[in-house]
C-alpha cells in the first residue's frame, strides 16, 4: 500500500468520523434547543384575548387575564364621562403625554370608544393591583377632593374614570391601556392592535 493510498483512507476516516460526531452532537443539543423555545402554555398566556362585553352595562366594570395582568374593562356612564372633563387640573399627566396608551386612545376619555375604558390594573408605582373601586362613595373618604376612580392601598395612588393618576401621588404614570380592537359592538380583542 503506497503512502498515497493510506493518506486517502486517512482522510476518509477522519471525514467520517466528524460528521458521525457533529451528528451526536446535533442529536444532543436537540432537546435542550427545544427547551429554550416557549411552551405551549407561555405561547398561549401571550396570546389575544376575546371578550364578550354585551352584557356589560352602564355603571359596570369586568376583570379578565391577559398575558398574567388583570384588565379593567369599565363601561362609563354619561355622567362618569363628563366628570372626566373637570379634572385636568388635579392630574399629574392629563393629556397623557407619557404614552402609555395606544395612539388610537391618544384622547381625554383614553379610549377607542368614549363608553368603553380599557386598561391593565396594575400600579405604575410599584406594580400593585389598585381596587377595582370606579364610583365615588365611601372611597371617597380617602381624599375628599378626590371623584372616585381606582384607588391603589398600597401607597395611595389614586386614579381617575380614565386611568390618569393624580397629582403629587406615588404613581409615576397613568395606567397602561393594552393594545385591543373591536371585532363587533359587543366583541373586543385585548393583546391585538386594530388593523389598518
Amino acid at each position: 500500500m503506497n503512502t498515497c493510498d493510506h493518506d486517502q483512507q486517512r482522510r476518509k476516516l477522519i471525514f467520517a468520523t466528524s460528521a458521525v460526531g457533529g451528528l451526536g452532537a446535533a442529536v444532543t443539543l436537540l432537546p435542550f434547543a427545544a427547551s429554550l423555545l416557549p411552551s405551549q402554555r407561555a405561547l398561549g398566556a401571550g396570546a389575544p384575548v376575546e371578550v364578550d362585553i354585551d352584557k356589560l352595562r352602564p355603571g359596570q366594570m369586568m376583570t379578565i387575564e391577559w398575558r398574567g395582568k388583570p384588565v379593567w374593562i369599565v363601561h362609563r356612564t354619561p355622567a362618569m364621562l363628563a366628570g372626566l372633563e373637570r379634572l385636568d387640573g388635579q392630574l399629574a399627566d392629563p393629556h397623557s403625554e407619557r404614552r402609555m396608551e395606544p395612539d388610537d386612545c391618544r384622547n381625554p376619555q383614553r379610549s377607542m370608544t368614549p363608553e368603553i375604558f380599557v386598561a391593565v390594573g396594575i400600579c405604575t408605582h410599584l406594580g400593585c393591583s389598585p381596587n377595582e373601586k370606579f364610583s365615588p362613595g365611601a372611597e371617597s373618604a380617602i381624599d375628599a377632593n378626590w371623584p372616585g376612580g381606582f384607588f391603589c392601598p398600597c401607597h395611595g395612588s389614586t386614579f381617575d374614570l380614565a386611568g390618569r393618576v393624580f397629582r403629587n401621588k406615588p404613581a409615576p404614570d397613568n395606567l397602561e391601556i393594552p393594545p385591543h380592537r373591536y371585532l363587533s359592538s359587543s366583541r373586543l380583542i385585548i393583546g391585538e392592535a386594530p388593523k389598518a
